[in-house]
């Protein structure tokens, strides 16, 4: 098989859902991190999570959002469980900026400042097919904010997972990895604007979060520190809110359109990356760097998501290149 997601993807688009909100467990004294969490998957991961008795911080570019997210947090929270006492939502902005490695470094740090403890990291934040840019440190940008920023940010946050053990590591990652260049991650090509087109380099994005996550879990495999990798499935949020900048006006139109006619709705879709954060079942069965789709249902990625040369070949690069921005 080459590089060619297993037939079981289709099979598992007629199975029973593997988990419901139902199923969450009480979360109180749990400490959680969902980057992104002012929209999309990451707004209905953070009010589940807060709705179980998490304190959540919001990690977000903007203040300004992240407030505004946590007066809607409370207000959905209200509304399907009347039963909680909304004042009583532990809900917390902290300021991450995936476009900078020095920013989400800084983050992190901020974080472990706070002498918390650390249960539940959510790996949610990220951007689609967008103009070909570059990062704050100079580096093509989706590949820089997806799988670089949360590579340094996860790092600098990996001890205090070690000290809140059992702990989880959820990663987004997408069926879009499928659309990887040949080779899986062109190394040497990364900033070259004429060499892959921005849905390659989303897909090459997607694929380095699933050897990060495959490479990571391998690292803890010792620990009861749980490394998952979740494609939420096609929903409808404001991730490819840029398309039409990069494919033309129609393009934008349609990428806007569609979700909302085809898409799920990130209440459901967030349900995948809930199951791996708080289900009983990822410590009693002991997964760990598992691939899962809609909804929490397991299944393999391609041959280039199971090549472990080649996570470890990004785990190199991607150290190399954090070293060679912020210094050792």
């Amino acid at each position: 098989m080459n590089n060619i997601t297993q037939f079981a993807f289709w099979k598992h688009l007629v199975t029973p859902n593997g988990y419901s909100y139902s199923k969450i467990p009480d979360l109180i004294g749990k400490v959680a991190i969902v980057t992104g969490a002012n929209s999309g998957l990451g707004f209905a991961t953070t009010v589940a999570l807060a709705a179980k008795g998490a304190h959540v911080f919001l990690a977000c570019r903007s203040q300004q959002r992240a407030l505004d997210a946590i007066i809607r947090v409370k207000a959905e929270v209200k509304k399907a469980y009347p039963c909680v006492d909304v004042e009583a939502l532990k809900l917390e902005f902290l300021e991450l900026d995936l476009n900078d490695l020095k920013k989400a470094r800084e983050s992190a740090r901020t974080f472990v400042s706070k002498g918390l403890p650390l249960h539940i990291l959510v790996n949610n934040s990220g951007i689609m097919a967008t103009p070909f840019e570059l990062s704050a440190d100079g580096i093509e940008t989706q590949f820089a904010v997806n799988h670089l920023g949360h590579f340094v940010f996860t790092l600098e946050l990996l001890e205090k997972l070690k000290e809140s053990q059992p702990s989880r590591i959820v990663i987004l990652s997408s069926m879009a990895h499928e659309m990887a260049p040949r080779g899986g991650i062109a190394f040497d090509k990364l900033n070259d604007e004429k060499a892959l087109s921005s849905m390659t380099r989303y897909g090459q994005s997607k694929l380095a979060n699933l050897l990060f996550g495959r490479a990571l879990a391998q690292r803890l495999i010792k620990e009861k520190v749980f490394v998952n990798i979740a494609h939420p499935g096609y929903v409808d949020s404001n991730l490819a809110n840029r398309t039409g900048e990069t494919y033309g006006s129609f393009t934008g139109r349609m990428s806007t359109v569609a979700p909302k006619v085809f898409g799920m709705k990130p209440k459901e879709g967030a349900l995948t990356q809930l199951y791996l954060a708080t289900s009983s079942e990822i410590e009693e069965k002991d997964l760990r760097g598992r691939y899962f789709i809609p909804i929490a249902k397991e299944i393999q990625p391609t041959s280039y998501g199971r090549n472990v040369d080649l996570q470890e070949k990004l785990w190199t690069f991607s150290d190399n290149l954090v070293k060679e921005k912020l210094g050792s």
